[in-house]
């Protein structure tokens, strides 16, 4: 009981758009959550729901990442008032161990975003836990810099056009995958997000299913119907909506449904009822990277480390 009253308390706090109080991450089991969380899938085992600030996750211990990600996006939340830390940490929420930066170090893969941190600079703290590596998935970099970004992107503006989306991302996790670092993190051949606009009385969903590779062409041709990325996953999204709209909605697929020009976000500043009124703004000077790659070129990333060199790089 006391459990599901702070998770009533933190879910009023974001849906009130109250910034002033720092809410705890804390741990839910399933059956205490709220059934009016339109983001949350069904949960079908006794894996745990860690809820942050921003967004809630199931971790999966066996491939260390989440199962899934969801939020919901406001149109608010994506004028950005905090700007990234770049501070990858372990997610001090996951009692059994998190992945960690000796996982993704050397492996080639970029520690990729599940939830985007530029869907999280409304508040510091989301920022801040949206580095945690249980939010992170070995990704490839120019998927995870290409046509990951761009799908993000799209999802922003769709926030902004439609005021908020409920959104669910992951990886499509599975048996024999192969591994990276010494806790065996799992890197996955695909992911997907659905989204759900749920606002006004075109109400609609979509899916997209991305393999891990460089990925070209139109975000278009990489959409689905939200029943084709349950049929991959295994995952029930959206089953708190009533049970012939939910159907109806998951087995579309209506591309001139949504709108596809992208719709920038207004530039934030700084909100004084943030998390801590006298953080600084300002970001710390970053250089090109000192380390060398394979290939015996200079690395292209850049580092505000004292050392000099880049998380890949860094001795």
């Amino acid at each position: 009981m006391i459990l599901a009253l702070t998770y009533a308390y933190a879910k009023y706090e974001k849906t009130t758009g109250s910034k002033d109080a720092k809410v705890h991450s804390f741990v839910l089991p399933p059956d205490s959550l709220d059934p009016l969380d339109l983001e949350i899938p069904f949960i079908s085992d006794k894996t745990p729901v860690i809820r942050h600030k921003a967004y809630s996750f199931q971790y999966a211990e066996s491939h260390e990442q989440a199962y899934w990600i969801a939020y919901e996006l406001t149109k608010t939340e994506t004028e950005k008032a905090y700007d990234r830390t770049d501070d990858f940490i372990p997610d001090p929420s996951v009692v059994t161990g998190s992945a960690t930066q000796a996982d993704y170090a050397g492996s080639g893969y970029d520690r990729g975003h599940l939830a985007p941190a530029a869907d999280m600079g409304w508040s510091k703290q989301s920022m801040e836990e949206s580095f945690y590596f249980s939010n992170m998935s070995p990704q490839v970099p120019s998927f995870n810099r290409g046509i990951w970004k761009r799908l993000e992107e799209q999802v922003r503006s769709w926030a902004i056009v439609y005021d908020s989306v409920y959104v669910v991302t992951g990886p499509v996790l599975k048996a024999g995958l192969p591994t990276i670092g010494p806790n065996k993190v799992s890197v996955p051949e695909y992911y997907y997000k659905v989204l759900l606009d749920n606002t006004g009385k075109d109400k609609k969903a979509i899916g997209f299913l991305m393999a891990n590779v460089a990925g070209k062409g139109a975000l278009e041709s990489y959409a689905v119907s939200v029943d084709r990325v349950e049929q991959e996953t295994g995952i029930d999204f959206f089953n708190k909506l009533p049970d012939g709209f939910e159907a109806k909605i998951e087995k579309e697929l209506c591309l001139p449904c949504w709108t596809w020009t992208i719709t920038k976000p207004a530039v934030g500043v700084a909100d004084e009822s943030e998390d801590s009124k006298d953080e600084p703004q300002g970001t710390a000077v970053k250089n090109q990277c000192k380390g060398m790659t394979q290939a015996g070129t200079r690395c292209k990333r850049t580092s505000s480390d004292e050392s000099g060199y880049c998380y890949q790089h860094k001795p």
